[in-house]
């Protein structure tokens, strides 16, 4: 006989029933939604869970990860809380002194809020680390601080394009000096840092993530160990995508969902890699890199759409959204319109876009995968995108509002550990976007970070991603305090939220307020966090 598990007292967010306290779950799925007496009735024989008036959601789905890259922050040196130079090298002194002779691997420094507005000399590197090893990525990890022994390992980085002598490494030098790094990690080391990023994001009510793996960012060996890891069970399903042009054949053999993700048109705005069509205001004698052109756009979206694939570029400055257009056009002419559109290719990022382009993406049914996390951090008139473009240009990104009204499917997500595992702040930061009329309802920002990341992981049966009757009990459970019912939103009126319509209630977004606190994560009916209520004590 099917076990059935019945939760009581708590608070659903349903659109079959609004109003839902009680959940059935019956051999992980949802098998029933309504008032607790009636649950009762129904379900005289299952296993009682008392809610206590907790929040019940569908689980969060993060859309762009670097799983291994995360785990070694959390295991190694996190820079994301530096504020100076000063305190910068005090913090690589430190982790030196504290593991002498191992490889330094760092994360999350940003120059642009240092009072010295510089990063560190390479003479300050060496001086500071005593001579180690030592891989230090900019917040964007798009640049990259290294010592002189960690070149020593990658000498092929002194002749490529993006060298330094002194200051951080970018473009294919970076490449080396990463590959570099990444090679001088033992799988051990590996699968630590990948199971501390799946458990931390358990416990953040992520119950699937979007592993963008590539030659230039993880590695084959390390996309193939995290996906195994997942298949054992009892962390976040990871979807795997791999960044190479055009093979296919190696999609298929590493397991990847698609070859997508990171594989890169340009790079960043805080490295000043990112391919503009104007140069960067501060620095006019750049305009940024641009790694892959139309023609190359093209003949990839027309072998992942042949094979069926999902296909996918990272691309952020409007030179090469402006590329990724015109590939778009040039593969249709191959393939057709609709056989593109069909498959539901990905962009990551998508930061630079004007509504033109919006309405032509949206036509090719294109994903984007976006992180609000990007507007919280450096938009508004006085951050760093403000800085690197100057205004208006730099208050112009990550226009959300204008992608979702254009047709384009909106998947949020992190790309950590360029910002934190936290879906309840990047929900709250694509409502509250710096830039006035470029944020989303709340309604459309949860979406798009729970049913909108399995849709872009091309998991579309209607139900995934919701909590109706049928649908993979994956849900999450949250301390968390009153809810309420946003008001219409007149830029996307097909998801209003008006309270008559019966859209179920979500926790207050608005910029100060309070965020839930996950208490346990679910994958189809299997426990993948649960909080510990000891670990309050010890805060």
């Amino acid at each position: 006989m099917p076990e059935t598990t019945l939760l009581l007292g708590g608070r659903i967010h349903s659109p079959a029933d609004a109003a839902a306290t009680a959940m059935a779950v019956t051999d992980g799925l949802v098998s029933w939604l309504g008032a607790d007496e009636v649950g009762r009735a129904l379900h005289p024989d299952a296993e009682v869970v008392d809610l206590d008036g907790a929040f019940i959601t569908p689980a969060f789905v993060d859309s762009h990860v670097h799983a291994t890259s995360t785990g070694l922050l959390l295991r190694g040196l996190d820079l994301t809380g530096c504020a100076s130079l000063t305190e910068f090298l005090h913090a690589l002194r430190d982790h030196v002194a504290e593991y002498p002779g191992a490889l330094v691997w760092g994360h999350g420094w940003d120059e642009t809020w240092w009072p010295e507005r510089r990063p560190p000399t390479r003479e300050e590197i060496d001086t500071a680390s005593g001579g180690a090893p030592v891989y230090l990525s900019r917040i964007d990890v798009h640049s990259a601080l290294v010592s002189t022994a960690l070149v020593n390992l990658a000498p092929l980085a002194r002749s490529a394009e993006g060298w330094s002598e002194d200051g951080p490494l970018t473009r294919v030098a970076h490449h080396h000096v990463r590959r570099a790094a990444r090679d001088a990690l033992g799988s051990g080391q590996r699968k630590e840092a990948q199971l501390a990023f799946l458990q931390q994001a358990a416990s953040r009510g992520v119950a699937c993530v979007h592993e963008c793996a590539g030659p230039d960012i993880s590695g084959a060996d390390d996309l193939v160990e995290l996906l195994a890891l997942s298949d054992q069970g009892g962390v976040p399903e990871v979807v795997g995508y791999w960044g190479e042009l055009g093979a296919v054949d190696r999609a298929r053999e590493l397991g990847a969902r698609g070859l997508a993700g990171d594989l890169f048109v340009d790079g960043a705005v805080g490295s000043r890699t990112a391919a503009l069509r104007e140069p960067y205001t501060d620095d006019p004698g750049t305009a940024g890199v641009l790694y892959l052109d139309a023609e190359a756009v093209a003949e990839h979206l027309v072998a992942c759409t042949c094979a069926g694939l999902q296909a996918g570029f990272h691309v952020i400055g409007d030179a090469g959204v402006a590329e990724v257009c015109a590939g778009f056009r040039k593969a249709a002419e191959v393939v057709g319109t609709p056989a593109l559109a069909s498959v539901r290719h990905r962009l990551e990022h998508l930061e630079m876009i004007d509504p033109e382009q919006a309405a032509e993406l949206g036509s090719f049914g294109v994903v984007a995968s976006v992180q609000p996390g990007f507007d919280a951090s450096w938009g508004g008139t006085e951050d760093m995108y403000a800085r690197r473009l100057g205004l208006p240009r730099g208050a112009r990104l990550n226009p959300f509002s204008q992608l979702a009204a254009n047709g384009v499917l909106l998947a949020l997500g992190s790309d950590a550990p360029v910002t934190p595992v936290d879906p309840w702040r990047s929900v709250q930061a694509a409502v509250n976007h710096r830039t006035d009329g470029f944020g989303i309802s709340p309604r459309a920002a949860f979406t798009a970070h729970t049913r909108g990341g399995w849709r872009a992981a091309g998991v579309d049966d209607g139900v995934t991603g919701t909590l109706v009757p049928g649908a993979p009990a994956t849900y999450a459970v949250w301390d968390a305090g009153e809810l309420v019912a946003a008001g219409s939103d007149s830029r996307v009126q097909r998801w209003s939220t008006d309270p008559r319509s019966g859209v179920p209630p979500l926790p207050d977004l608005s910029p100060q307020a309070p965020m839930p606190r996950c208490l346990r994560t679910v994958l189809r009916g299997r426990t993948i966090f649960k909080h510990d209520p000891e670990d309050d004590e010890l805060v």
